[in-house]
């Protein structure tokens, strides 16, 4: 069960053990990956015990190191399927934190000519990100966040609920630490967008499941316009 509690403790980690995964823990991320893909139509992919795409310059740059299991994270080349890679693949490093692993978003800093020997790709399909995980070093640092004022437009008096899920949305993770995200709370309706950036869409759909999961689904509608 993903609480409050996983996602502030849940950082970004780019230096793991060289440890490899149990059975039983690959098993159970095959599992949720299967059900993110079924609910979305996504294709993710775990790759296990592979030590290349995270071998080069640009992993070296980006300070990963160790890195040897990962999640790539597939699907259909659409519109509006970069918020379900956010959605889906954050619901997938919470999970990873539950099991007791440490993640990170990866835009960049990796191989994706590696990456691809690795995993299946169709024609009309493309790699969005990668989640690269194991057993950190450490479990990561707290970052600084913006304001829930500065996140949120809200008509009226904030109700609990929603500053809860507005406490998850500081915690969510974005491309360098920007985000670019806002949340709009109109009656039980609220409204989440973009402010722009090449990664703010996925950053959304991060931004997104951490809202949805502490404010629960029956406090709320999303408004989709």
């Amino acid at each position: 069960m993903i609480t409050f509690e996983t996602i502030l403790n849940r950082h970004s980690v780019r230096a793991y053990l060289d440890k490899g995964l149990s059975l039983e823990t690959i098993q159970a991320l095959e599992e949720k990956i299967e059900a993110c893909n079924k609910a979305a139509k996504l294709h993710f992919q775990l790759v296990t015990n592979e030590k290349t795409a995270f071998n080069g310059i640009l992993a070296r740059y980006g300070k990963f190191s160790n890195v040897s299991n990962y999640i790539v994270l597939v699907g259909k080349k659409r519109n509006l399927i970069k918020q379900d890679i956010g959605y889906y693949g954050e619901e997938l490093a919470l999970f990873a934190q539950s099991l007791g692993l440490n993640t990170c978003w990866v835009a960049m800093s990796y191989s994706s000519h590696c990456v691809k020997k690795y995993i299946t790709l169709e024609e009309d399909e493309a790699i969005y990100s990668v989640l690269a995980l194991g057993y950190g070093k450490t479990q990561g640092s707290t970052r600084k966040s913006k304001t829930i004022e500065d996140l949120s437009v809200v008509d009226a008096e904030m109700p609990s609920w929603f500053i809860e899920g507005m406490k998850a949305v500081q915690l969510a993770p974005s491309a360098l630490n920007k985000q670019p995200v806002r949340f709009y709370l109109k009656g039980q309706e609220v409204k989440a967008e973009a402010l722009g950036g090449g990664y703010s869409q996925i950053d959304l759909g991060i931004a997104k499941y951490h809202f949805e999961i502490i404010a629960s689904k029956e406090n709320f509608v999303w408004n989709e316009e």
